[in-house]
C-alpha cells in the first residue's frame, strides 16, 4: 500500500476525521466528500447562473450545458461507447432500478431471476414481474456466500420472452465479487442483463467496452459522497427501445395533449428522467469523478485491499482466553474475489452470538461508524444466518409493521442471528482506524486484549 500517499490525502481533503475523532467504517453505506470536491462546487456555484434546463433562455442553457457535459464525463469514465450506451440521470440507484422494473415489457412466460444476494431494490423489481405473470427465480449462495450453479439457473428461459438477470458486481452484504463475465453467459441464455454496481464502482474500474450489461445502476454519493440525490442508470441504446413507460412527466415528452389526451415521448434517454433534473447537484458529478482519477481508481483498489486484509486476518485471529475464536464472518475469509466489506458478528467464550446491538452500541460510544442488520440485503442475510425457511416464514407471519421489532423477532427466531456487523474501508481510511475498532472488538474478549504498547486492554463491562 502507497500508505504515505493516503495519509498525506487524508491530511489534505479529509481532516475533519481527526480533528472531530470521528473512524468512519461505513463506506459501502455512504462514501465521503473531499474538501476540494466542495471547493470545486462552491466555486461554479458562486461564477455561475443558472436557470431550469428545460427553456432555452441563457441561464437554462448554461444548466443544459453543465448537464451535458456530466453526461460526456460519465460515459468517458466508465469507458461507454456513446453510441451504445445512453446516461439517464436519477436519484440513485433505487431510483434506476425503478425506472427498469416499471418499464421493462414483463409478461408470462417470460423470466426474472436473481441473485439472492441483492440489495433490497433488487428484490423489489419482483413485483413488477409477478404483477404481469413473469416467473421470479432466485439463484441461492454457495460456499462463503459465492455464486454457484450459475448455469443450471440460466437455462431454461423461453427465447422470444423477455427475460431479466439481475446481480450485483460486488455484494453489500458480505463483499463478495461477482465474475462480469456472467453478463455474456446470461446473454447467450437469452436474458437482458442489471447490473447493480453501486458498491463496486467506487473501489473498482468498471471497463463498459469490455463488459457490457444492458443495464447499469450507480448512486454517485457511494463512490465519492457529494452530491447525494444523484444517480444514474447507463442502459444500452438498443434496450432501452424495448421499455415502455407506463406514465409520462414534465421532460420525458416532446408534447403533450390535454385536449385530444395524446402525448408524444423523447425516443432517447430523457423519456425517463422525470421531471426537472436536479441540474446543480449533476454540475457536481465531475468534479467527484475527476477527484477519483486524479489519485487513480487501482490505487484506490489497491489502497482498500490492504487494509481489508490486514483488519480481516485481525479479526480473524481474535480468541477468547480458552482459544475460542470471537469473531465468525460472513462470506469469504480470503481476499480472493471479494471487496472492502466485512460482515460478521462476535463469539462468547462458548460460541454463543453477542448481540449485534451491543457491538454497535459500543463502537458509537468510541466514535467509530460502523452498520448493523441485515444491510438492506435479505437474501444474503437469510443464508448466512442458516434460517429454516419454516422458522423464518413462521416468524415473519405473525408480525406486523405495528408489532415488528428486531427483540420480537429475535425471540421468535431462538438461536439464529437477526443482524450482523459491517465494518468497510475506503479511499480516507488508515490504520490507526483499524486500531480503533480492534480495541473495541478486544473490549468483548474475556480476559482482554494485548495493545500494540503492550499493556493489557481491559474486557468492558457487559452492556444489558
Amino acid at each position: 500500500m502507497d500508505d504515505a500517499r493516503f495519509e498525506e490525502l487524508r491530511r489534505r481533503e479529509f481532516s475533519r476525521l481527526d480533528a472531530q475523532g470521528h473512524v468512519y467504517l461505513d463506506y459501502t453505506g455512504a462514501g465521503l466528500y473531499s474538501e476540494s470536491q466542495v471547493r470545486a462546487n462552491a466555486e461554479m456555484l458562486c461564477s455561475s447562473v443558472l436557470g431550469n434546463p428545460h427553456s432555452r433562455n441563457p441561464t437554462s442553457l448554461a444548466a443544459t450545458t453543465l448537464c451535458e457535459d456530466a453526461r460526456t464525463r460519465v460515459l468517458e469514465y466508465f469507458n461507454a461507447d456513446p453510441d451504445q450506451y445512453e446516461v439517464v440521470f436519477t436519484l440513485n440507484s433505487s431510483g434506476a432500478l425503478k425506472l427498469i422494473g416499471e418499464a421493462f415489457p414483463w409478461e408470462p412466460g417470460g423470466r426474472f431471476l436473481l441473485t439472492a444476494d441483492n440489495h433490497n431494490s433488487v428484490n423489489g423489481l419482483r413485483e413488477f414481474a409477478q404483477a404481469h405473470g413473469a416467473d421470479v427465480h432466485y439463484i441461492p449462495p454457495g460456499p462463503e456466500l459465492r455464486l454457484s450453479g450459475l448455469e443450471e439457473y440460466l437455462a431454461g428461459a423461453q427465447r422470444g420472452k423477455h427475460n431479466l438477470f439481475a446481480f450485483p458486481a460486488q455484494s453489500n452484504f458480505s463483499g463478495v465479487k461477482y465474475p462480469l463475465d456472467i453478463i455474456e453467459a446470461a446473454h447467450e441464455h437469452g436474458y437482458y442483463v442489471v447490473l447493480d454496481a453501486a458498491a463496486f464502482v467506487p473501489t473498482n474500474p468498471l471497463d463498459l467496452r469490455r463488459y457490457a450489461p444492458d443495464f447499469v445502476c450507480i448512486s454517485f454519493y457511494k463512490m465519492f459522497g457529494f452530491p447525494t440525490g444523484v444517480g444514474v442508470l447507463l442502459a444500452r441504446r438498443n434496450v432501452l427501445g424495448e421499455l415502455r413507460r407506463p406514465w409520462f412527466a414534465g421532460g420525458t415528452v416532446r408534447f403533450v395533449s390535454a385536449q385530444n389526451k395524446m402525448h408524444m415521448q423523447h425516443v432517447t434517454g430523457r423519456a425517463f428522467e422525470d421531471g426537472t433534473l436536479n441540474y446543480l447537484g449533476i454540475a457536481a458529478v465531475p468534479a467527484g469523478l475527476d477527484f477519483l482519477d486524479e489519485i487513480g481508481i487501482e490505487r484506490i483498489n489497491a489502497h482498500v485491499m490492504g487494509l481489508t486484509e490486514e483488519l480481516l486476518g485481525d479479526m480473524l485471529a481474535l480468541r477468547h482466553g480458552n482459544g475460542a475464536p470471537m469473531v465468525r464472518i460472513y462470506g469469504p475469509e480470503t481476499m480472493q474475489m471479494r471487496g472492502g466489506t466485512i460482515a460478521f458478528n462476535l463469539l462468547d467464550p462458548e460460541g454463543g452470538l453477542v448481540d449485534f446491538r451491543m457491538v454497535e452500541q459500543r463502537a458509537n460510544d468510541a466514535g467509530i461508524s460502523l452498520r448493523t442488520g441485515f444491510f438492506c440485503n435479505p437474501g444474503a442475510a437469510e443464508f448466512a444466518f442458516e434460517y429454516p425457511d419454516a422458522d423464518a416464514f413462521r416468524c415473519i407471519k405473525q408480525l406486523t409493521p405495528e408489532t415488528f421489532n428486531i427483540q420480537v423477532f429475535s425471540d421468535c427466531m431462538s438461536d439464529h442471528p437477526v443482524g450482523a456487523v459491517r465494518a468497510s474501508v475506503g479511499i480516507a481510511s488508515n490504520r490507526a482506524d483499524l486500531a480503533r475498532m480492534m480495541e473495541v472488538l478486544c473490549s468483548f474478549r474475556d480476559t482482554g486484549c494485548e495493545s500494540e504498547a503492550g499493556s493489557v486492554l481491559p474486557a468492558l463491562a457487559t452492556v444489558d
